[in-house]
């Protein structure tokens, strides 16, 4: 199988404009087919605040009513996501920008309410990813960009964890690729110590996590990230890696982050 590599890029990439365009190098710079995935939560508040619509969070998560969907559509679909896909043609890179809705790439159902209602917000299963779509745009030499937003087919989008996506979309392509995927955020890894950048801990295997998250080396937001990549390990994903953006470059010498195996 061919190697795919799929990127998950954080808002603490995207806010900083010193930090995107050294990443965008890097990624540019990675040899293959490649698709990448953002976010940007920091630009839709602040975009939010300046148009008079107060952000909900709950739990650190967004909660999506009609005023706050139009604006994340506008801003992930719109300002972030031509502006990665603009950078990566000076690049060289051909990129193009896409939403779940273009190509019915990614279809989403909108999240049941429970005690929480989140709003318009898209949950995904194993059917939701375009598998076919997806491959033809990197059989014609493009690099998807894909921002956070999908659909329900029935005319309704959705705003879609990234971090979700990119898990999502990777297990779907494992069916036809050898499929590694790498989550960029602001720490080099999964750290012994989360005050100490040079205490990565290099590779963890599924057998290792428990242990890990007993002992309280993982803790906190880091715990959902690696159940997560585990999930996609079972699900056919090679290889996860959870790094520092400004440190792509070292992926293929091996020393990127902390890689998450079987």
């Amino acid at each position: 199988m061919q190697k795919l590599t799929i990127i998950k890029i954080g808002g603490n990439v995207i806010d900083n404009s010193e930090n995107l365009h050294r990443f965008l190098e890097d990624f540019t710079a990675l040899e293959g087919p490649k698709i990448l995935i953002h976010g940007g939560g920091k630009i839709a508040t602040e975009t939010s605040a300046s148009l008079g619509v107060e952000a909900k969070m709950v739990d650190g998560r967004r909660i999506t009513d009609i005023d706050t969907l139009r604006v994340v559509t506008m801003v992930y679909a719109g300002l972030i996501n031509k502006n990665i896909v603009a950078q990566l043609q000076a690049k060289g890179t051909n990129a193009i920008g896409l939403t779940g809705a273009d190509g019915n790439i990614i279809k989403a159902k909108k999240r049941p309410v429970t005690e929480i209602d989140y709003g318009f917000v898209g949950d995904l299963d194993e059917s939701s990813v375009s598998v076919g779509s997806l491959t033809n745009l990197l059989q014609a030499g493009f690099v998807p960009v894909l921002c956070a937003i999908t659909h329900d087919g029935a005319t309704q989008l959705l705003n879609t964890n990234a971090d979700t996506i990119a898990s999502a979309v990777a297990v779907a392509m494992s069916s036809v690729y050898e499929t590694h995927l790498v989550y960029c955020f602001e720490k080099k890894g999964v750290l012994k110590d989360v005050n100490d950048d040079e205490t990565v801990v290099r590779e963890i295997r599924s057998a290792d996590f428990e242990p890990l998250k007993a002992d309280g080396t993982v803790a906190g937001g880091m715990i959902p990230k690696l159940h997560n990549a585990f999930e996609a390990i079972n699900k056919g994903v090679t290889s996860v890696y959870i790094g520092k953006a400004d440190e792509l470059a070292e992926i293929e010498k091996g020393t990127f982050g902390t890689k998450l195996l079987k």
